[in-house]
């Protein structure tokens, strides 16, 4: 153990992240999407066969499993909720700061993450784009969901060549005959 332990409540409480379903394919017409978990395992999946290696590996997975680690308090909030990106800034911090307090090195994570501070931070929002738009060609694919709203917010963040790169070649597949 690495720190403090955080109390039990707060342990359980992460966990809840195993049945927060993703809102936005929700609203899209996903029958029994991928949870909030589901989705950081996709990001760390993806941050241990991308990650260059002049970042630091395990900081980018630390950062990948902390990153929506508040939407086990606020939920998993959308643009489309009519809530302001600083309302939801906000309420994330709160919840935050209650659950990760006790331990200042995770709290320090989150926030580099939040305020993007880091190369790891900044590859790690792009994985997060990345591992949405994966999902969204997936649901295209397999469920006949019309996701394509969220591969152009996706292309939108995406600067990264490398990780433009897989997301053109993922989309370039499903376009083939037949798809993956």
């Amino acid at each position: 153990m690495r720190g403090r332990p955080l109390p039990p409540e707060v342990l359980d409480l992460a966990l809840a992240l195993k049945e927060t379903d993703r809102a936005g394919w929700l609203r899209v017409g996903v029958a029994a999407p991928e949870s909030v978990a589901a989705h950081s395992w996709g990001m760390a999946w993806l941050a241990l066969v991308l990650a260059p290696p002049e970042l630091d590996l395990q900081r980018v997975l630390a950062l990948c499993v902390l990153h929506d680690l508040p939407e086990a308090v606020v939920g998993d909030v959308t643009p489309h909720d009519g809530v302001t990106p600083q309302q939801k800034a906000d309420r994330e911090r709160s919840a935050a700061a209650v659950m990760l307090g006790a331990r200042p090195d995770l709290w320090g994570l989150w926030e580099d993450y939040e305020k993007d501070r880091s190369p790891e931070a900044h590859f790690v929002h792009e994985l997060d784009k990345l591992d949405m738009a994966l999902q969204a060609l997936r649901y295209a694919r397999l469920r006949g969901a019309d996701t394509a709203e969220f591969l152009v917010s996706a292309r939108k963040a995406i600067h990264s060549p490398a990780l433009r790169a897989v997301l053109d070649a993922a989309a370039a597949a499903e376009l083939q005959p037949g798809g993956q």
